[in-house]
């Protein structure tokens, strides 16, 4: 095994946060000025590659994407071919992905975005109206939470915090700073979704007690690999930023690191939270009173930590969620690989991003797939414009991821949780409790907000 201790000279984590904020320091001073004394912005490192992209004054909105592998570069190329929005700045740890992404980009909008290596430039810079943050899950709110204080509105990709804590963190600092904050749940804006919770809500099906979410998907297993040398196109620091110290494994980095706790959230955080946000939307629920999660590692043998079979039942008392999935298999529930399905008295309604449709009523009612991703984004920018709450905002983000981690929390405990909504807490459960945080190296602590 190769031993690689990341050293940290390119990404200092006391400039990141040698301050905190609490709530009279923030409100007696703008966002933007408060972000340049939370984040430190002095002596940054990392070479600029200027924008070539025309903006003008008024017209478009700019926006700067943090994470461009995947989501990332989906939601830039969508936003760069939006009229009114300009991609002005791309940013990542990775200078191969971020040239891959802008070379993407110039096309669609007629000029380079401007390339970072270090994400606190964006926020140091007065030209940019708004951050995308599609980074693993570790970053999300770090990065969420210091884009509000600069002044920044930000569509952040789900789930919203790697913990729950990290979720109130960022609806307080939404609150405070009245930043807009979309929530990547794009189902929210997607029409047949709403049609069928309008459907559901509106008593077509009766009493509806149980809704079901799942996910299935042959997934391959990740093997097992040796600690390396990170690659030189890499800056592993940053990447790493709050999370533990550990050496560099391929592993552990692009495509995995959803399957490790100190970055991820497993399935439940990479479909979970997308499927149980509709199921709770259906039901018209918040926040469970007991959570229950059986599973575990029973298809794989290989680095990865996160369960590969996994069942959770939500109990909010009069009704229930049930999630289940699989990550071995390639025959999804009801036929269908990702969905939602509602069972009421007088049918059962089964949607996914293909559609819906009521199984065992008398009529054959339906609906078609309609686009999610271009509505969602049009919304966040019409919400930026009008500073109006959006469809998914970060609240119903923060609840859904929420109903993510404490299935996980059930998992790694191997029992179930009650939680206590007017608290946020799992009552006298200290174990439980320990997991609704984190803890966080020396030097990168959130803010206090």
């Amino acid at each position: 095994m190769t031993e690689a201790n990341p050293s940290e000279p390119e990404f200092d984590r006391h400039e990141f946060n040698r301050r905190e904020f609490n709530r009279r320091e923030f409100l007696g001073s703008s966002a933007k000025n408060a972000a340049g004394v939370a984040v430190g912005m002095v002596g940054l490192s990392g070479a600029t590659a200027q924008a070539t992209v025309p903006v003008s004054a008024g017209d478009r909105l700019a926006v700067g994407v943090v994470g461009v592998r995947g989501q990332g570069l989906t939601l830039a190329t969508r936003l760069a071919a939006m009229p009114d929005v300009a991609v002005t700045t791309i940013c990542d740890i990775d200078q191969r992905l971020l040239d891959e992404a802008a070379t993407a980009l110039e096309e669609g909008q007629g000029g380079l975005p401007r390339r970072e290596s270090d994400f606190r430039r964006l926020l140091d810079d007065p030209t940019l109206d708004a951050i995308v943050v599609a980074t693993p899950d570790h970053w999300h709110a770090p990065m969420a939470v210091q884009a509000c204080l600069a002044g920044k509105d930000v569509y952040l990709e789900s789930p919203v915090g790697h913990t729950i804590q990290e979720g109130w963190l960022l609806v307080n600092v939404a609150r405070e700073s009245g930043r807009v904050i979309q929530s990547g749940l794009q189902q929210r804006s997607g029409e047949h979704f709403r049609s069928a919770i309008e459907y559901v809500r509106g008593g077509k099906l009766g009493e509806v007690r149980l809704a079901k979410a799942w996910t299935v998907h042959r997934r391959k297993s990740i093997g097992f690999r040796a600690d390396a040398k990170p690659p030189e196109h890499v800056d592993y620091a940053a990447w790493l930023g709050p999370a533990p110290l550990r050496p560099f494994n391929p592993n552990r980095f692009h495509r995995n690191w959803n399957w490790f706790w100190d970055y991820g959230c497993g399935e439940l955080g990479k479909w979970g939270v997308q499927m149980i946000d509709i199921a709770r939307w259906g039901l018209d629920v918040d926040w469970p009173r007991r959570v229950s999660s059986v599973g575990g590692k029973y298809h794989f043998n290989d680095d990865q930590e996160t369960p590969d079979t996994q069942s959770v039942h939500y109990d909010f008392g009069g009704t229930s969620i049930v999630w289940e999935h699989r990550q071995w298999s390639n025959r999804g529930i009801e036929g269908r690989s990702a969905a939602v399905s509602f069972h009421g008295e007088r049918g059962t309604l089964i949607v996914d991003r293909g559609g819906w449709k009521v199984y065992g009523a008398k009529d054959n009612v339906t609906a078609d797939a309609s686009d999610l991703l271009g509505p969602h984004l049009c919304d966040f920018i019409d919400a930026i414009r009008t500073r109006r709450e959006p469809s998914a905002n970060i609240l119903t983000g923060h609840v859904s991821s929420g109903l993510c981690h404490l299935g996980n929390i059930s998992h790694r405990l191997g029992r179930e949780v009650t939680f206590d909504a007017a608290t946020s807490s799992c009552n006298n459960d200290d174990a439980a409790n320990a997991l609704l945080t984190k803890p966080y190296r020396d030097g990168w602590t959130l803010p206090v907000v």
